[in-house]
């Protein structure tokens, strides 16, 4: 019951502005002597581990730089010559795409060419796989590229900011695809295409792209595109971008380009680990 009037307050409060709120807040300077205190106490919050974080504590100078911080050297391997984890998150729903649609939750499924925002880029898929990758706020929160080969696009699609809990995603309809977010697409090698979705939510402050300025939470509220010729050449692991505060991936994974393996719902994977196997040989 506290959940459904959550989402109903939602519904009325501007999610925008809040989320651009809770950026401003999270840049705010902390003083030097208080950023270790400061960001200890919020990982015994969360349970992030500040152990791992590539710099001393008293170096990151705000709480958002804490927050989207690198880690040290050789904390991820990545698997080698697989589709690998695009971030340390807990796994959503996956499977296969079947007539142009993905499973959001049990018995509530939506459009993967409303995901995606392109007609013919949804049809490229049919027949492959997908997984939902769900970061929450304890997590190393950059997001990293699944899959070896060449970023051939990337597209902000304006929308929504409802939350990406468990509970949103099972009460709001088709919530992935009415959520703002930012669609990358990678050719690999060998054939096939793969879709990186990164979707914003309430109180991210933003979705940053690491190698161009597309970012959610925009105040220019229009579909904005980009092409890259000849396209920018990538390794699995390589970082694709981070997010503000905790939300969502979305890889989906066209048959002739590999197949992400079966993931239980729930189960922690980090950044890096196997979930799928590439090439089209994969799909037979």
């Amino acid at each position: 019951m506290l959940g459904r009037l959550l989402i109903l307050l939602l519904s009325v409060l501007p999610k925008h502005a809040m989320s651009r709120l809770a950026g401003a807040l999270a840049n705010l300077p902390v003083p030097r002597p208080l950023r270790p205190a400061v960001y200890r106490g919020y990982s015994r919050i969360f349970g992030a581990r500040p152990e791992d974080a590539e710099l001393p504590l008293d170096a990151y100078s705000t709480i958002n730089a804490f927050f989207t911080r690198a880690l040290k050297a050789g904390l991820r391997p990545v698997a080698a010559g697989a589709i690998v984890s695009p971030a340390d998150c807990a796994i959503g729903a996956s499977g296969p795409v079947q007539d142009g649609v993905l499973i959001q939750a049990k018995g509530r499924n939506y459009s993967l060419s409303a995901l995606l925002g392109d007609d013919a880029l949804a049809h490229r898929m049919d027949g492959g796989t997908f997984a939902t990758f769900y970061l929450a706020p304890r997590d190393y929160h950059r997001v990293h590229v699944p899959m070896s080969g060449g970023v051939t696009g990337a597209t902000y699609i304006p929308g929504e900011l409802w939350p990406v809990n468990v509970f949103a995603v099972t009460h709001v309809a088709d919530l992935f695809a009415v959520n703002e977010r930012i669609v990358v697409v990678v050719e690999p090698p060998g054939g096939g295409v793969m879709a990186v979705v990164l979707v914003g939510a309430t109180m991210v402050g933003m979705t940053r792209l690491a190698f161009d300025d597309l970012h959610t939470n925009a105040r220019r509220r229009e579909v904005q595109r980009r092409r890259y010729v000849p396209p920018r050449r990538v390794a699995a692991g390589d970082e694709l971008g981070h997010f503000e505060f905790g939300s969502t991936v979305i890889v989906v994974c066209s048959p002739d380009a590999g197949r992400l393996d079966p993931l239980e719902t729930g189960r922690s994977v980090r950044m890096g680990e196997r979930v799928g196997t590439v090439g089209g040989a994969a799909g037979r």
